[in-house]
């Protein structure tokens, strides 16, 4: 079995060292670096609510539905509220800046040409958001078309980095073996994002405790990790706070917390 090194070194073949914690060990060279940045750890002073994104990404969401989660969200002062883009002028008027807003693009499929991905970021940046999460180009990873893989996180990584938007990155998880995962892991990184997250909630599965802590120890303390799909309960949650988890995503906040 390879090292997470032995995979960086393929990849970003260099002798420079890493000083960001990362289990990659040598430095990737990132498009923005984190070194000084502050820990992405979770604090358990701070409260679960805190690291929560407040989600709703279902097909037949209403208005109303909105409505209540950004009632809740703000109730519970949450990290964010992550919603579709039809809802972000809603949610704006809803929130007024006391909780970040939140939405996906790629979703959920993971599948779209790095143009079209590339032109929703501009068009959600534009909209408003603070915060955006991804789906990578799953079928480029499982193609091994490793520039197009990088190249559609690092189209809207520099995006998000000119707008001061914080980008998390979906991997899903699920269809990934161990070394893609690191891969992906590695071209999040490499390309300016600032977190890598599990799941969509599309997949076949979720979270897991495994996923997590392989993902925490590729990207280090001053990157985040995004735990997301099928936590339903504060024992899960609690779970995959403890495995390296700093976010978590769910519409069952209520029952998190």
């Amino acid at each position: 079995m390879r090292t997470i090194e032995d995979i960086a070194r393929e990849f970003f073949p260099t002798e420079d060292l890493a000083r960001c914690g990362g289990a990659h060990n040598i430095c990737l060279h990132c498009a923005k670096c984190r070194a000084e940045e502050a820990d992405e750890l979770y604090d358990p002073a701070n409260g679960v609510a805190s690291v929560i994104d407040a989600t709703i990404l279902k097909a037949d969401a209403t208005d109303v539905d909105i409505e209540k989660l950004c009632a809740m969200a703000t109730e519970h002062q949450t990290a964010s509220v992550c919603i579709n883009s039809y809802f972000l002028p809603q949610a704006r008027r809803l929130l007024k800046d006391t909780v970040k807003i939140c939405t996906v693009i790629n979703f959920p499929l993971g599948a779209g040409s790095r143009k079209a991905v590339k032109k929703e970021a501009k068009a959600v940046i534009e909209a408003g958001v603070q915060e955006l999460d991804m789906v990578q180009n799953i079928s480029a990873v499982k193609s091994k078309d490793w520039d197009m893989a990088l190249e559609t996180i690092k189209a809207v990584a520099i995006q998000c980095l000119e707008e001061k938007v914080l980008l998390k990155v979906i991997l899903e998880t699920c269809y990934l073996d161990r070394e893609e995962l690191i891969i992906s892991c590695l071209f999040s990184k490499k390309a300016g994002a600032k977190f890598v997250k599990t799941s969509t909630g599309f997949g076949p599965s979720g979270a897991t405790a495994e996923n997590i802590a392989l993902m925490r120890e590729v990207v280090g303390p001053k990157f985040g990790v995004k735990a997301s799909g099928g936590i339903r309960n504060p024992e899960t949650a609690k779970l995959m706070l403890e495995s390296g988890a700093n976010r978590i995503g769910a519409s069952s906040v209520a029952a998190l917390l």
